[in-house]
């Protein structure tokens, strides 16, 4: 787990269509639920949480101070703007730290020596970029890295089972489901020829012009 990140909110008063009016003032309006707190709407700096969004995910344990009162959270659903993307509410959830929690945490492929890419000059095919965990709060990751550098040939991959997971981590998905995958060139190259074919005759490919005999009889 990394340091302590402290989030400083205030109740809000604020609700429904008038929460607009919140964010022209650079407001982002937010809710915090779960143990030991009622459903409580509250309001946060809107620029300060943008920027610390951008280097933690939904695994990051945060302080969040709510006036006089302190939760440990984490962040549960983010809401964009369709046009803007810019954060327009936050789903806080307060947890206990002696229970087990499950979330979701990044993964980040470690591409820098790859004995496939550098002698084979395979391709690296992302599978998945997150896992779901259990783990006690104290153990929460903010990331889980994978070490590419194990893909030796065209064909090698690293699945969930190959995972080396931080003490007391556990992770809930199919051990089967890729992650990375060593791929050729030419692979690539032909899957997208074959794309290309598809998207000019349609998803049933060419349209057969002329029958033979045989075709013709069992239409009859």
């Amino acid at each position: 787990m990394s340091e302590e990140i402290v989030l400083n909110s205030k109740h809000r008063d604020v609700i429904g269509k008038q929460v607009k009016q919140l964010r022209r003032e650079g407001l982002l309006p937010a809710v915090v639920y779960g143990y030991g707190v009622e459903a409580t709407p509250i309001v946060l700096n809107l620029r300060e949480m943008t920027r610390i969004l951008k280097t933690t995910g939904m695994s990051t344990l945060f302080t969040l101070k709510v006036d006089d009162e302190q939760h440990n959270v984490l962040v549960r659903e983010i809401q964009k703007g369709i046009l803007s993307r810019e954060i327009t509410h936050i789903d806080f959830q307060a947890i206990a730290m002696n229970v087990v929690v499950r979330t979701q945490v990044q993964l980040v492929v470690l591409s820098d020596n790859v004995p496939a890419v550098n002698n084979f000059d395979a391709m690296l095919n992302i599978g998945v970029d997150s896992v779901e965990i259990e783990c006690l709060p104290k153990n929460l990751p903010d990331q889980i890295e994978v070490d590419a550098s194990s893909l030796e040939n065209i064909g090698d991959s690293i699945t969930v089972a190959d995972l080396v997971l931080p003490e007391g981590v556990i992770v809930l998905d199919d051990p089967e489901t890729m992650i990375v995958f060593a791929s050729s060139q030419q692979t690539e190259e032909l899957e997208d020829e074959v794309d290309e074919f598809g998207d000019e005759f349609g998803e049933d490919g060419p349209e057969v012009l002329e029958k033979g005999k045989g075709d013709e009889d069992s239409d009859e």
